[in-house]
């Protein structure tokens, strides 16, 4: 079957002509480009705070003040369509706030550090989070796996929140234990035939010791009024922990899981790699960046430049880390 293109070139052709001279085609006019919407920001930035470590147990810089952001977050990032800001944890309070200053929203890592400088960092990072919306200007922030644990200690003011689970290294489904919940969540995004295959396939990363059970998350105030349970997974005992949580007045997202490891890393074969898992990471992306592209922050474009992340290089990390292919380092 011909396409419309073919046919509006044939009729053309046959068409008749008042003169030796070659018809003229005249395709079409495409209509002018909309404007684009002001409260629309499609340049966000995100900052992501990095970890103690080099992460690779100090194979590659085993210096008292190196950090690290595994790159895979930065691809993550950009994958969404921002750039990325580094939040050198240990770099001077004013500096931290300066940068600050200069993005859209903040990422907070996995990892293992629960205390001393790194976790003074990241309470003062959220605070800086909740002021922000508390004040009517939309700042989000996305925190996985060690950052998740860190919130829920933070919002619960209990360091002992969390309980112990098996699930390092582990592939596993996403439970929703209320659908009508999912409304304006990340999943809201997702297909009803993706949501039903996260509940009956293995289509993400789990890596973690510890965690918080529906059980004690409803059963403290604090937690109970700040977050909704989205999703639970079962660890290698078929224990249920609290996997995907967002807060019921900010527009804060925290996973258990690992939505960047599908796309972007490697190292270990139980991963989920597959066109479905790929798809959850890429909602999860587009999701947490068009929260951000709703921030008013319209930051200078010199100082981004002088921060971002580009004026670093990633170190390849594959054969000496159990955990990214690339690494960026901070010291």
């Amino acid at each position: 079957m011909a396409s419309p293109l073919q046919l509006l070139l044939l009729l053309a052709f046959l068409a008749p002509s008042s003169s030796s001279a070659p018809a003229v085609i005249r395709m079409p006019r495409a209509g002018a480009c909309a404007a684009p919407d002001p409260a629309v920001y499609d340049r966000p930035v995100i900052g992501i705070v990095t970890h103690p470590g080099d992460g690779a147990s100090g194979r590659i810089d085993n210096g008292t003040s190196t950090s690290y952001i595994g790159a895979s977050y930065v691809k993550f990032v950009e994958a969404g369509g921002a750039r990325v800001i580094p939040l050198i944890y240990n770099e001077p309070e004013e500096t931290i706030l300066e940068k600050l200053s200069l993005v859209n929203g903040v990422l907070f890592t996995g990892g293992s550090v629960k205390k001393g400088l790194y976790f003074e960092t990241i309470k003062k990072v959220f605070q800086y989070v909740l002021e922000k919306n508390d004040a009517g200007i939309h700042f989000p922030l996305f925190a996985q796996c060690l950052g998740f644990e860190l919130v829920s200690m933070i919002v619960s003011e209990d360091n002992n929140i969390l309980e112990s689970f098996h699930a390092s290294d582990q592939a596993s489904t996403l439970q929703f234990p209320n659908y009508s919940s999912l409304k304006g969540s990340v999943f809201e995004r997702f297909h009803p035939d993706l949501i039903k295959k996260l509940s009956t396939s293995c289509l993400v990363m789990q890596n973690h010791k510890y965690g918080i059970s529906p059980k004690r998350l409803r059963e403290n105030g604090a937690l109970s009024s700040f977050f909704r349970i989205l999703t639970t997974s079962p660890d290698e005992n078929g224990e249920v922990y609290v996997s995907t949580v967002d807060a019921q007045k900010y527009p804060i997202t925290c996973t258990q899981w690992h939505p960047e490891k599908a796309i972007f890393e490697w190292r270990k074969p139980m991963i989920p790699h597959s066109e479905d898992a790929v798809q959850v990471t890429q909602n999860f992306a587009n999701y947490f960046i068009s929260q951000a592209r709703k921030s008013p922050n319209r930051p200078p474009a010199d100082k981004v430049l002088d921060n971002l992340i580009y004026n670093y290089s990633p170190t390849f990390s594959g054969k000496t880390s159990k955990s990214f292919e690339e690494v960026y380092l901070f010291s």
